[in-house]
Parts: structure tokens; C-alpha cells; sequence
């Protein structure tokens, strides 16, 4: 068995908020056997394995690790909705500074993925999207940190090694990043060949992107803001 399963078991557990002496019972075996399949001490077989993704109403993908999404599903580049300031996920109560700041971001990525989509360069594209993820990965952890209530198991990176490990693996992106923009190749794939697709003015920008211009020029003037220090 994989090193995901024990975790995922043993979390599924908790979501539940039953005992391992009351899984166990549900589960057909020892409340000891359990203890042993939690820890990763034993393996279990594939019976078992179906029992659990059936009492837990999961899939056997999710069970081990093969998949995110509880159904064992993978989504795909059309299943993923399209962003709509209307929804009920994107209204924020209280504060309008969450709203903001959220709209300063999605709207300036909108402009950046459709830079990245307009030069067509596989390797600025993976590394660009690579630090970016690590970045929501990393803020995540730390809003998720501040509940000592939240599932423990959500994460398999431990608490105190993350942040370094994210912050060296955002250091190689970025330095991939620069490389495949200046034109160099990069883990063998190509750099930007196309780079009048990325020729950009404030006017250019405000004339393509009229709706989203204004939050990328607020979202850079912040930034600086907060890297000049004479401003701070």
C-alpha cells in the first residue's frame, strides 16, 4: 500500500468523528488491525479496501492517494467554471477588502494567462503556473494553520519544512521562468521564440484588456509600493 493510504484512512475517520473502535467495528476487523492500517504498519488487502470506499462513500482512487477529488474523478479543462463575480463563492460578507484584493488578482492573471497563451511557450507557461500554485499553496496553509481545529492530515508536507521546500522550488521556477523568457531552453523545451506577442504599453493593455487593465496597473502600483522603501 501506498504512503497515502494510512493518512487518507485515518482521515476520513475524523471527518466522520467516529472512533477507531467504532470504524473498526463497521469495518469488519480488530479495532488493533485498524490501528495497524492507520499507521502504515500493515497493508491491507483489496477487500478491505473496497469496504472502506464503500463506508466511506469514496473511491478507491481517493483512498490512495491517486486522485483529490473524493469521486476519483479528474477534471478537465472545459469542467472548470468560468469565473463569475456573481456567484455565490466569489460574494464576500463584511470587509469589501477581500472582494478587492480578489479582483486586483483573478483580473490581473486574466491578462497574464492570456500573455502566456498568446507566445505559446510550454516552458514560461509550466513555470509561470508552477510558482504561482505554490504561492496560493503556501498563503492556504497558513489561513488553514490558524484554526488549530483543522484536520491535521490535510497536508502531507510537514508543518515546519513547507515553507522552505515551497520557497526553493518557487526560487527554481522563477529562475526557469527568466531563462525561457530571455530566450534560453529550459529542462529541454523551448523558450519564447514569439516575442512580439508579448510587446505591451499601458495603452496597449487598457486597448486589449478594457475591463481587466485597470486592476493589473493598481495591482502593480501596490506591489511597488510595498518594494520601495521610502514608501513603506
Amino acid at each position: 500500500m501506498n504512503a497515502d493510504f494510512p493518512r487518507i484512512l485515518t482521515l476520513l475517520r475524523k471527518e466522520r468523528g467516529i472512533s477507531q473502535k467504532q470504524a473498526a467495528g463497521e469495518l469488519g476487523i480488530s479495532q488493533a488491525l485498524l490501528s495497524h492500517y492507520e499507521k502504515g504498519i500493515r497493508e491491507c488487502g483489496l477487500d478491505f479496501l473496497t469496504r472502506c470506499a464503500d463506508f466511506y462513500n469514496v473511491s478507491c482512487d481517493y483512498l490512495l492517494g491517486r486522485s483529490p477529488d473524493r469521486s476519483g474523478s479528474t477534471i478537465t479543462v472545459e469542467e472548470l467554471p468560468e469565473y463569475d463575480s456573481t456567484s455565490k463563492e466569489n460574494t464576500f460578507r463584511g470587509s469589501i477588502l477581500p472582494t478587492l484584493n480578489k479582483k486586483l488578482i483573478v483580473n490581473s492573471l486574466n491578462i497574464l494567462f492570456d500573455l502566456l497563451q498568446r507566445c505559446n511557450c510550454k516552458a514560461l507557461t509550466t513555470e509561470v503556473s508552477s510558482f504561482l500554485m505554490l504561492g496560493v499553496y503556501r498563503m492556504f496553509r497558513i489561513v488553514h494553520g490558524a484554526n488549530a481545529k483543522n484536520q491535521a492530515g490535510f497536508f502531507t508536507v510537514p508543518k515546519g519544512l513547507y515553507a522552505h521546500y515551497a520557497d526553493a522550488a518557487m526560487q527554481v521556477s522563477e529562475a526557469n521562468a527568466n531563462a525561457a523568457a530571455q530566450g534560453e531552453t529550459v529542462a529541454g523545451q523551448e523558450p519564447v521564440e514569439n516575442i512580439d506577442a508579448l510587446y505591451m504599453t499601458t495603452e496597449s493593455l487598457a486597448n486589449s484588456y478594457p475591463l481587466y487593465a485597470s486592476s493589473l496597473l493598481n495591482l502593480v502600483q501596490n506591489s511597488e509600493n510595498k518594494l520601495h522603501p521610502s514608501r513603506k
